[in-house]
């Protein structure tokens, strides 16, 4: 059984940050872990990004509207963590800003990311770093099965190929990422939003004290 307050007390962060391509459960791992610490749930909001169906259903055309668009949001979200919140210990958010750069890189054409470069050199040295980034990385197969059982029009048109290449951005991101503490976790073979055990070990791994800089969490090796 989960002790919480014992992870909690043993603790020494505040601000966790958890990524991971469309469909791994980002959002909802957010969402579970801020109820359990009572803390903080910070969402992207990408339901008002206006060009984002227009971008799945021709990239070509909407790939510069649909990021800038992200980044300014994304931008004017983070400079309210700096407020100070005296009601809750624990920040959670579902993405971390230079994530965005994922994105452009891998949508944007050269003279749109000369644009993009000059925008967000001006933005990033004024972002809060997290205390821990949680990378949950998974296959594409898994990705695309939780993309269509959650069943959102604005992903209908959602192709293997994007997502394919959108995962291995990430991993080749976060392989190489630097700016926080990272914990990577395999989760292609555990379902941390359904099944309670497997969200109470992540839980405990993620607050476990005294992390090296880079750790991986693979439940699949550690439960065989």
């Amino acid at each position: 059984m989960l002790d919480i307050n014992s992870l909690i007390e043993q603790s020494n962060i505040r601000h966790i940050a958890i990524e991971g391509v469309i469909g791994a459960g980002k959002t909802s791992l957010s969402v579970k872990l801020g109820n359990i610490l009572n803390g903080k749930v910070v969402l992207e909001k990408f339901e008002e990004n206006p060009f984002l169906s227009k971008f799945y259903e021709d990239p070509l055309h909407y790939a510069f509207q649909t990021q800038i668009f992200f980044l300014l949001s994304r931008y004017k979200q983070q400079q309210e963590l700096f407020q100070a919140d005296l009601f809750h210990r624990f920040l959670v958010t579902d993405y971390i800003f230079e994530k965005d750069k994922i994105f452009a890189y891998l949508n944007l054409v050269d003279d749109e990311l000369k644009l993009y470069e000059t925008l967000i050199g001006s933005m990033e040295h004024n972002i809060p770093t997290p205390d821990l980034v949680v990378y949950i990385q998974s296959s594409v197969e898994r990705l695309m099965s939780n993309i269509k059982k959650r069943n959102r029009d604005i992903e209908k048109n959602m192709s293997v190929d994007y997502i394919r290449d959108l995962n291995e951005a990430y991993n080749y991101f976060f392989f190489r990422y630097k700016a926080a503490p990272l914990l990577i976790v395999n989760a292609t073979g555990m379902d941390f939003v359904n099944n309670g055990q497997d969200f109470d070990e992540l839980v405990s791994e993620i607050l476990r004290p005294n992390k090296a800089a880079v750790e991986y969490y693979n439940p699949i090796r550690k439960k065989g």
